[in-house]
């Protein structure tokens, strides 16, 4: 069995800046990090070739430094790593990444599974997983908290709804994105590193994944972040500050008085 796990590198959630005249995110200066959601899909990965059998492919697409995200993918259990990375690529969308990725699996040839997780959490659209399961034209289910059977033809899966749960026999090959329910991810071992250090990550651009021109980077992105702001906080509310037993008082009154407007009591 074959399966493919595409990861992202992100920034740690609280050094997230966007730059407000391209309204893509400045990565610049900022320690990345594999995108936390994506380990649980690299963990259900390496459960099902420990159950199956196969092999695991993890395949990013960012700047040369993402070869790190690869690397620990590969710590973690993942066989081989793929790197998508040109300057043509920058500036990507959810649809015009998706296409990238889905032309460098087409190229990577026949598959069984392709894993994602739920979501990144820079971007937080959920997009992208579906989106490739859209230009390879196969079958995907998301918010998959558990995977109990695969067979040749297909492979059962229970998803979590807004209701309930949901149990679904999908054809492969198939995507499917995960969220944490589904397990807990493992710590790299020691001979993973070791295997990741001497690991050999090709760099594929373009030309290589046989690309359209038109489809590529920012320019080839049909959304726009037209507008970027700061949510602010505001809260009307009263403060006291009682000095006397008498003002302590005539403050707990005022309380009681706002619960029973609020009729809260």
């Amino acid at each position: 069995m074959k399966i493919i796990v595409p990861i992202k590198q992100v920034p740690e959630t609280s050094n997230v800046k966007m730059d407000s005249e391209t309204g893509t995110m400045i990565r610049t200066g900022v320690e990345p990090i594999v995108n936390p959601l994506d380990l649980y899909a690299i963990e259900e990965a390496v459960r099902l070739k420990s159950e199956y059998g196969g092999e695991i492919i993890a395949i990013t697409m960012g700047p040369p430094s993402a070869h790190k995200a690869l690397r620990e993918a590969i710590s973690m259990g993942c066989d081989d790593g793929i790197l998508l990375s040109n300057r043509k690529f920058a500036g990507a969308d959810t649809w015009s990444t998706s296409y990238v990725l889905a032309k460098a699996i087409e190229k990577m040839g026949d598959f069984d599974i392709i894993l994602c997780g739920e979501r990144a959490t820079d971007g937080d659209t959920g997009q992208v997983g579906p989106g490739i399961a859209a230009w390879l034209d196969i079958p995907f289910s998301t918010y998959v908290s558990q995977i109990s059977e695969v067979t040749d033809e297909k492979v059962t899966v229970k998803r979590i709804v807004e209701n309930g749960y949901q149990l679904l026999d999908v054809e492969k090959p198939t995507l499917i994105t995960v969220v944490k329910e589904i397990n807990f991810p493992r710590l790299p071992t020691l001979d993973g590193k070791i295997k990741a250090k001497k690991a050999e990550i090709p760099m594929w651009g373009p030309e290589e994944v046989d690309t359209l021109a038109e489809n590529l980077g920012l320019k080839g992105s049909p959304t726009r972040v037209v507008k970027i702001s700061t949510p602010k906080v505001s809260r009307d509310g009263e403060r006291f500050a009682p000095k006397t037993e008498q003002e302590m008082d005539e403050v707990v009154d005022r309380i009681i008085e706002f619960f029973e407007e609020k009729e809260i009591l």
